[in-house]
């Protein structure tokens, strides 16, 4: 094939797809723009700039260069907004650690991804003094506090947040790289064992930018432009709060930073800072939708995301009536995040709330760039017929290209070229999809995901138990739930009390995920088996899985 690249002139800037690119456009169009921490801590981007650049030289004094690892453990926060941007643009990883994931997980991501310096806030010195002794990577220690003291610690630190901040140079030249260098890592729980730990380039960030910007900027309803003010309900720890803050941050519009989530402070901002553009899980959303706050609280105008767990049509509705603008978006940690968004067409609008809520429930249409197709078991693509189910598999340019360090579970993710999402759905001729089941045993409750073999392991330790199933049941609250079926051993005896008591001690010692505490228990006479005698999961949860 002939060659047919476009000639270049020497003197060419050949501009790379990086991180500090996102900042040019609110430097220029909107520098006197608030940014917002907690309702009491107000700057604009203008000195969201000179903070970044302080930053930067923050960690370059502590010795952090290009290739190595900085960590954040924090609330979301005008500080995280700019570890977003500093820690990237000066070539370093930025790792954001789940602070929801047990102590042990935690110190495995840690040590996992050889994390160099760990910024964290003061709240949560707590795990940091159960697992710091076996911490074997990290060289420097950065406290993050809101209050007039510091608590009590055995840690040393480097440094104060805001203090190195002051002490650092307002400039700082950042520099090109390679477009394609890791950016930053996250890690998920959405399988058994361990968290696998995900990774995006800066370039993949910033056209995962333009993507969701070109979706969102383009809907009938749901948009998201420079007139709106945008507060995160999704941890910035997650996925990086779904790429938003990028986003909104490319668009120069006010942020909102909430810091811990607390009902009656996130409806006060709301109201309080005139919120119009959020995304959270349908948990959050139903706990503000029931708190007492939410009745004397005009909330008609607010356009909210809801992703991480599939949202009910009643609170759909409910939140209609409360004039609320929400849709769903669907996306994993393994596509960073944002695949698909249920936006109405003008047509649609016109329908009555049930009609809609129909629609404003199912999983959406792909955003631009995203490839999304609904295969068989060989990879054949089925048709656009509303009932045909298949695995959803997708290629984007912005998906994890792997696991990190883990070569056989990359392999896996991205079968036959494509990455496989584990998620069952079918799709209509209009080309929404509407995800139906899962392939994978796992139970996603508030958008965080529990492994049922974990909790089967953990329940079969109890000498009373004999054979037990864990599934997810609906749960209007929480999306799901887990229900154990129990059988027990012959002549034991043991209530439900005890075996949650049981599960509880394993979550208070840092071993397993803390919304164990949920877990149900069913005690059954036998449990179902397929034909080669392994627990048929599909049977189960067709006979528990609404049970109330």
């Amino acid at each position: 094939m002939p060659d047919s690249s476009i000639p270049r002139t020497t003197s060419a800037y050949d501009y790379p797809l990086l991180i500090k690119s996102l900042l040019f456009c609110p430097a220029v169009d909107a520098p006197e723009q608030e940014i917002v921490y907690r309702g009491s801590f107000r700057y604009t981007y203008r000195t969201l700039h000179e903070r970044v650049r302080r930053l930067a030289n923050a960690l370059t004094n502590l010795g952090v260069g290009p290739g190595d690892t900085v960590a954040v453990m924090d609330w979301d926060s005008h500080r995280y907004l700019e570890c977003f941007f500093a820690v990237p643009m000066i070539g370093a990883v930025l790792h954001t650690i789940n602070v929801r994931l047990s102590p042990e997980q935690i110190l495995y991501t840690i040590d996992h991804a050889e994390d160099d310096v760990l910024l964290v806030n003061s709240e949560f010195l707590p795990i940091l003094e159960q697992i710091r002794g076996r911490i074997d990577t990290v060289k420097n220690y950065i406290v993050l506090n809101d209050e007039d003291k510091l608590p009590a610690t055995t840690i040393t630190f480097d440094g104060e947040y805001e203090a190195l901040l002051k002490e650092a140079a307002t400039t700082f030249d950042f520099p090109d790289f390679d477009e394609n260098i890791r950016a930053t890592t996250f890690y998920t729980t959405g399988t058994t064992g361990m968290p696998k730990g995900v990774y995006f380039s800066q370039r993949q960030l910033v056209l995962h930018s333009l993507g969701v910007l070109a979706a969102l900027g383009t809907a009938s309803h749901g948009r998201f432009h420079r007139q709106d003010v945008y507060m995160p309900i999704t941890p910035m720890f997650h996925v990086h709060a779904w790429g938003m803050p990028y986003v909104a941050t490319m668009l120069g519009v006010k942020q909102v930073y909430p810091g811990r989530y607390v009902p009656d402070h996130l409806l006060e901002l709301v109201e309080k800072e005139k919120v119009t553009f959020s995304h959270c899980v349908p948990t959050i959303l139903h706990m503000l939708l029931k708190h007492p706050h939410a009745q004397r609280i005009d909330l008609s105008g607010w356009k909210l995301i809801i992703g991480g767990a599939a949202m009910s049509r009643t609170l759909c509705i409910e939140a209609m009536q409360r004039g609320i603008d929400l849709f769903t978006g669907y996306g994993m940690s393994e596509t960073c995040p944002i695949l698909t968004f249920a936006h109405l067409t003008p047509e649609m609008l016109e329908l009555s709330s049930e009609e809609q809520a129909l629609i404003r429930c199912k999983t959406g249409q792909s955003i631009p760039l995203v490839d999304l197709r609904i295969v068989d078991s060989e990879h054949r693509e089925l048709p656009r017929d509303n009932s045909s189910k298949g695995e959803l598999v997708v290629r984007a340019p912005w998906l994890t290209q792997g696991y990190l360090k883990d070569h056989k579970a990359s392999e896996r993710l991205w079968e036959g070229g494509y990455l496989h999402t584990g998620d069952v759905a079918m799709r209509d001729q209009r080309g929404y999809v509407k995800i139906t089941d899962r392939t994978k045993d796992v139970i996603k409750v508030a958008g965080e995901w529990i492994s049922s073999l974990e909790l089967e392991d953990i329940i079969a330790h109890h000498p009373a138990v004999a054979e037990v199933a864990v599934i997810g049941v609906t749960d209007e609250k929480w999306g799901e739930r887990p229900l154990a079926l129990v059988v027990l051993r012959p002549g034991s005896s043991v209530t439900e009390k005890i075996l949650s008591h049981h599960v509880r001690e394993y979550a208070d010692r840092g071993q397993v995920n803390k919304q164990v505490v949920l877990l149900r228990v069913r005690f059954v006479e036998a449990i179902d088996k397929t034909s080669v005698g392994k627990i048929s999961k599909v049977i189960l949860r067709e006979k528990y899985g609404s049970v109330p």
